[in-house]
């Protein structure tokens, strides 16, 4: 099972579990940015981060470059998480636009520095494209509101 990175299915889902419970609870909720290569820029982002946290083929990644390397991106990412986790707390309670960008900018910098400090190059591009696009996207949202 060296394709299938665990940490990196378990990092997607804690990402994914606040996304998900926002969405159920907010169905009618459009998407009020009009620019379609940003849209499009960040759909390919977001599912090019996803797939290569997720899975492992072999081609431009080096892994760790030695285990302190892995120990920062361990902490950092756990970091990030518990920070995504408490602002879609308060982001719940009341939708601020500082909530909003940070809770763009977080899973942004966690792909890229995944993506660094694995020496994941395709995990490091995609998630740069991600964040492109998804700070893009939730900018023109929130100006919209």
């Amino acid at each position: 099972m060296e394709w299938l990175s665990i940490f990196g299915l378990i990092v997607v889902t804690f990402i994914m579990i606040p996304n998900v419970i926002y969405a159920a609870k907010n169905k009618d909720e459009k998407n009020k940015c009009t620019n379609k290569a940003m849209n499009i820029i960040e759909q390919i982002g977001r599912y090019g981060s996803i797939f290569f946290m997720i899975f492992n083929i072999g081609l431009f990644e080096n892994g760790f470059a030695s285990d302190e390397a892995y120990v920062l991106w361990l902490v950092g990412t756990a970091t990030l998480i518990l920070a995504y986790w408490i602002i879609w707390g308060f982001y719940l309670k009341k939708k601020r636009t500082v909530f909003a960008l940070a809770l763009a900018i977080i899973p942004s910098l966690i792909f890229i520095s995944s993506g660094f400090l694995m020496r994941h190059w395709l995990l490091l591009l995609f998630g740069a494209l991600f964040s492109i696009g998804h700070i893009y996207v939730t900018h023109k949202n929130i100006a919209e509101e």
